[in-house]
């Protein structure tokens, strides 16, 4: 064979094997990239708009919406409330949803027996803490905003005006009561109500509390009511863990008799009372939802595309990345140096220098009072999950009304 053959040969060789080469390299790239056009998605509420706490969650939805446009496809089911989040979540389904937003609690059972029924559907279930435990799903995660952040804060506001009042002289230190009326004795709720206590008592020491519980999430009547029971028992500052604007407007309504005043929570309640509410914290449920969207349009694991602090398919956050803000300060009646405290606070939860449930407190577990744990040792809060576990009421200052 002449040299002229052999290079032919060694050229014609090398342009097939770059043909392969180049064949194989494509065909490795169109299998690893399974991004999809559109997806469908589906959002379970327990409201609708017109309660604040789904409000807050629509905020989520309609940013999914401004960010994706034609490449999502939106389905909500509203105000399947308790045993109709289990229908709705079956229609979304037969609808053809390639993810499901299950918003509350109550629906953690079936969005997860659900899950173990269709694997080719991601179902991200918020406020819940059931995806770690057996049986686990790939396709089945929890998520939820360390609010305890949140809380705490608005307890530190609160504790500013209850100082204020203490120093004009409108109330005594024997009458440094605040209220707090709340759904359900979950740990969730109870973890709420501590932390935005242990605000309070960082700026008035001698500060109790009184908690009603309404045994609902969202009865504004009966929100309503619980709050003027609480301000009738001498309590000069409510807040909420409940959906409703009740509590906000029981303190407007009663402040032409007494100097009364309010927190909120997941929206901004001083449009409805304009002279007693004070401020508001919610979680963001954007940065989780967002991302979930962008993973499941790349077909990509959820908990590797969301920023946060991930527990197995559970993942939360707090004011670090985005996941809680606080709300709009009503600076007409909000005590001097609230804004700038404010900031300090989130600067300082940024940095970890903030250790909520600490201090010389023992806490009783309301179901067990054999079981107490002393806060003088710590205890941190979403540790090992994005749902709370504080569950114990401090004893001697926290007093649950019946």
């Amino acid at each position: 064979m002449n040299d002229k053959k052999t290079i032919y040969l060694i050229t014609l060789v090398s342009a097939v094997i770059m043909v392969i080469a180049f064949s194989v390299v494509h065909f490795i790239r169109l299998s690893l990239d399974k991004s999809r056009d559109k997806i469908t998605v589906g959002f379970v509420y327990d409201g609708d708009e017109s309660t604040p706490y789904t409000a807050n969650f629509i905020k989520a939805q309609k940013a999914v919406e401004r960010k994706f446009g034609e490449k999502v496809r939106v389905i909500v089911k509203s105000n399947a409330h308790n045993s109709d989040g289990d229908q709705a979540i079956s229609e979304l389904i037969t609808e053809g949803c390639d993810v499901i937003f299950t918003t509350t609690s109550g629906y953690g059972e079936a969005a997860k027996k659900y899950a173990g029924e269709h694997p080719e559907i991601q179902f991200c279930q918020a406020t819940s803490g059931n995806a770690n435990q057996e049986p686990v799903y790939e396709n089945y995660h929890t998520f939820m905003g360390e609010i305890y952040e949140g809380r705490y804060i608005s307890g530190v506001i609160a504790g500013m005006k209850l100082k204020e009042l203490l120093d004009k002289g409108t109330i005594t230190k024997e009458q440094a009561r605040v209220g707090y009326v709340a759904a359900y004795p979950y740990d969730e709720v109870i973890s709420g109500f501590t932390a935005f206590f242990l605000g309070v008592r960082s700026i008035v020491p001698e500060a109790l509390m009184d908690v009603k519980y309404t045994n609902t999430w969202s009865d504004y009547s009966i929100e309503k009511k619980c709050a003027d029971e609480l301000i009738a028992r001498g309590c000069v500052i409510l807040s909420q863990h409940s959906d409703t604007t009740g509590p906000a407007v029981a303190c407007e309504e009663k402040y032409a008799e007494k100097e009364v005043y309010h927190v909120g929570y997941n929206v901004s309640m001083i449009d409805v009372a304009p002279t007693t509410s004070l401020l508001s914290c919610r979680i963001d449920w954007e940065p989780y939802i967002v991302s979930a969207c962008e993973a499941v349009l790349a077909n990509k694991k959820i908990e590797k595309c969301v920023k946060g602090n991930v527990h197995g398919n559970d993942i939360g956050a707090g004011f670090e990345r985005g996941w809680v803000e606080m709300l709009e300060l009503n600076s007409l009646i909000a005590a001097e140096g609230s804004e700038e405290k404010i900031e300090e606070l989130i600067r300082d939860f940024d940095k970890g220098r903030i250790d909520v449930f600490k201090g010389d407190y023992v806490g009783v577990n309301p179901n067990d009072e054999n079981d107490t744990y002393d806060l003088n040792q710590g205890y941190s809060e979403n540790k090992d999950s994005s749902a709370p576990s504080f569950h114990y009421i401090l004893r001697d200052v926290i007093t649950i009304v019946e």
